[in-house]
């Protein structure tokens, strides 16, 4: 008897708890930039490898359907180099989106090679190549740290667990206005959904070059 007591009382506790982590989530900011009617939100981790497989996919479907990609640093604690990576790519996102986004794309690929003590080195190779300055401290008054602490900190507030989060979002006030991608067999799939739910058309496009990827201030 006591055991199947417990046992409720358990399965109450979990429920409730659910509920209240439910209460207290914060999706407010999963909407599209302005003038946009749907984009897609990634919350990524630069030594993430799952994030790194997911990043060619979101930015193919971004340019296919001509809608944004904004892209949120999510930083994981178990990541000894991914903060200062994400601080790094903030610096050239001053320089350019595209350098900010090209960065993001050659630490994904150079993934496996960088290590804590080699990111500076790694980092001063792409600044070479692509002709930018890089100064002993790029971050002097940190700024570029605020930004990505910002992010995280609205990466808790919904709250994510996992990264990438991926999310199809709309600016519509009908329905659920934002999709979380789980299964990315089927982001295409729901980028069309999201779309028809907006009341337009699908614009996909062969070859387009008006992606967008960023971060949102």
């Amino acid at each position: 008897m006591k055991r199947t007591l417990i046992r409720q009382f358990a399965l109450i506790a979990t429920v409730l708890l659910g509920s209240m982590a439910a209460w207290g989530a914060d999706t407010s900011m999963l909407r599209p930039p302005k003038g946009a009617k749907v984009a897609i939100i990634v919350f990524e981790d630069l030594e993430c490898p799952d994030c790194a497989r997911a990043a060619p996919l979101l930015h193919e479907a971004a340019k296919q359907y001509n809608i944004p990609l904004v892209q949120r640093d999510f930083p994981l604690p178990m990541h000894p180099w991914s903060f200062d990576a994400a601080v790094n790519a903030r610096f050239f996102d001053t320089k350019s989106a595209k350098l900010g986004d090209d960065y993001r794309s050659y630490i994904f690929q150079n993934q496996l090679q960088i290590t804590k003590q080699n990111l500076r080195g790694m980092t001063e190779r792409f600044a070479d190549e692509h002709k930018v300055a890089l100064p002993f401290v790029m971050d002097t008054n940190g700024e570029l740290a605020a930004k990505v602490k910002a992010d995280y900190q609205l990466g808790q507030r919904i709250p994510l667990d996992h990264t990438p989060t991926i999310y199809i979002v709309s600016d519509t006030v009908r329905g659920q206005p934002f999709i979380e991608v789980v299964d990315r067999t089927k982001l295409y799939q729901l980028i069309e959904q999201v779309i028809k739910e907006t009341g337009s058309s699908p614009a996909v496009k062969k070859t387009a070059n008006t992606h967008k990827a960023g971060h949102a201030p």
